[in-house]
């Protein structure tokens, strides 16, 4: 039986991974909305250094958050340094709702890559890296999910306004 969504505690989540020296790229519907699109979102997602030193920081902070991967088998799995290691998706259920870590997104884009298309935000008082909102633009085109392109209209015309204004 699936456990209910808990309410995402955004800025628990964040304090959790600066707090433990995590290296990361607030991305996705989170991103955008920093960016100053009206959009809602039921998770936190980011993209993490593949560093090993990085990694063995992630897996430490996750454990601190009594993170979980969400298994439709039910299977009590928990994020470690070797299933991390390998980058990929790493959709969790964490004492502070969703989190969502991933190694690279759009077209195999890590956080090397997205790092220059990031930009520091003071966010409840943590700085954390924020990917651009064209730069999110740019990932859900090239994942092209549904759920991206559902949204991509909405994110063309807030960057097409705030462009306008200057």
């Amino acid at each position: 039986m699936d456990e209910p969504r808990r309410p995402v505690r955004f800025r628990d989540l964040l304090r959790a991974l600066v707090d433990g020296g995590v290296e990361f790229i607030v991305v996705g519907g989170v991103a955008a909305v920093l960016e100053g699109a009206p959009v809602s979102t039921f998770d936190l997602d980011v993209v993490y250094s593949l560093g090993e030193g990085n990694i063995e920081r992630l897996a430490k902070a996750l454990d601190g958050l009594g993170s979980v991967y969400v298994d439709p088998g039910e299977r009590r799995l928990e994020p470690t340094v070797e299933r991390l290691r390998g980058g990929g998706h790493h959709l969790l259920r964490t004492h502070h709702g969703r989190l969502d870590v991933m190694g690279s997104i759009g077209a195999e884009r890590g956080f090397d890559d997205l790092l220059p298309e990031s930009k520091p935000r003071s966010i409840h008082g943590l700085t954390v890296n924020v990917l651009t909102l064209e730069a999110v633009i740019a990932t859900k085109e090239a994942a092209g999910r549904e759920k991206d392109r559902a949204v991509l209209g909405l994110l063309r015309q807030i960057l097409a306004e705030r462009d306008d204004r200057g």
